[in-house]
């Protein structure tokens, strides 16, 4: 992919969507630095940057605390030199915390805060950091994640929903505000991904009841994910800001 070479990119989680976008960024010579709050996690996400060609760096990083995300950023600017790009996929998707999502009136307060903690509260803070770096470079690139789960009215994981719905009014705050500044501010959100973590953890036949659903042939791959990711990072999306795209297989199909 043209427009990502030399680019530093900062990574705001792990797992096997950041995986495949490292992958792809590392092929297409650009240099990855990825916090994640399982250091090992961080690690895997980096090294498969570098496994494609590209540089990388990995840290231990809980984007619910300020110190932590502050140490992310300064450590990418300390061994890069600049940040280009900040892609926020980190998620409190856990197995024990999604099972303690459930709906308005039996939730816990606590599985709620912390949601609220991580899924916006600590894309605020990726944001707070980050953006003062892309300025001084001269603009950049942010990507957000958000969810399928926003438009799909479910009947539980209402912090998960919640919380990805107020990530889509973060992302174009910051197109808005920080346009003009030659900075580009886009989400993704996914649909039914099938992830190390999404195979092992949902039934087969939960995954056949999906596709049922889905209007594409099949469920889709981290690759779909970070391909599309990569774009928007990347100089070839230079005039889209402000949106979020659905790559969900057309089980969201908007205007």
């Amino acid at each position: 992919m043209d427009g990502l070479q030399g680019k530093i990119i900062v990574f705001a989680g792990a797992g096997g969507i950041a995986a495949s976008t490292a992958a792809i960024l590392g092929a297409a010579g650009a240099s990855v630095v990825v916090g994640d709050v399982r250091l090992e996690s961080a690690e895997r996400t980096a090294e498969a940057a570098v496994v494609a060609g590209g540089e990388s760096l990995a840290l231990a990083t809980d984007i619910s605390s300020e110190a932590d995300v502050a140490a992310l950023v300064d450590g990418a600017v300390r061994r890069f030199g600049r940040i280009d790009g900040l892609f926020n996929v980190a998620a409190n998707i856990s197995p024990e915390e999604v099972a303690q999502d459930t709906d308005v009136v039996d939730i816990e307060l606590a599985a709620w805060q912390r949601s609220l903690d991580v899924n916006l509260t600590g894309y605020l803070l990726t944001l707070k950091h980050a953006l003062p770096h892309l300025l001084a470079a001269g603009g950049g690139s942010v990507v957000n994640t958000m969810s399928g789960a926003v438009y799909a009215g479910m009947a539980d994981k209402v912090a998960y929903a919640a919380t990805k719905s107020g990530v889509g009014a973060l992302t174009r705050h910051v197109a808005r505000r920080y346009g003009k500044q030659r900075i580009r501010s886009n989400a993704v959100a996914p649909g039914m991904v099938l992830t190390e973590q999404t195979r092992a953890n949902l039934p087969e036949e939960y995954q056949e009841l999906i596709l049922q659903a889905t209007p594409s042939h099949r469920l889709g791959e981290p690759d779909d994910i970070g391909a599309a990711v990569a774009f928007l990072l990347s100089d070839q999306a230079a005039w889209i800001t402000g949106q979020t795209l659905c790559i969900d297989g057309g089980t969201t199909m908007r205007t």
